[in-house]
């Protein structure tokens, strides 16, 4: 391996480590407000679907789990857990991450909000 190869992996592991960093450190209430731009068809602190299902307890939960919500075929095969690293790639472009998909949201692009949305998800769970 040349040391420009082993410069590249370093720095990708470096990047993974912040983003991760980034994740564990997110702001509950400044996501509370990030979420503001979800609540047309999300909820996160009741059980109650509209447009889209419910979010409540999502961090750790299987995709496509929500008894009373009807999740495009695309959703309902792509194996997902929803866990941090997962829910950050599919804020940031739920289209890449599920193909197919029915959220027509764009995504977050800036990091910290989506690291804020997170922590926001995390403590609004019962």
């Amino acid at each position: 391996m040349t040391t420009r190869c082993l410069g590249v992996w370093v720095a990708a592991g470096l990047a993974a480590l912040v983003s991760s960093a980034a994740l564990a450190e997110g702001d509950p209430e400044q996501g509370a407000k990030v979420f503001n731009k979800c609540k047309a068809c999300h909820v996160a602190d009741e059980e109650k679907n509209r447009v889209g299902p419910h979010l409540v307890g999502i961090v750790g939960r299987p995709a496509a789990s929500v008894e009373s919500y009807k999740y495009s075929t695309a959703m309902q095969q792509s194996g997902i857990v929803w866990e941090e690293e997962i829910l950050d790639q599919y804020l940031a472009s739920p289209k890449d991450v599920v193909p197919g998909g029915k959220m027509a949201f764009a995504g977050l692009r800036e990091e910290e909000d989506r690291a804020d949305v997170i922590a926001y998800l995390k403590s609004a769970a019962p």
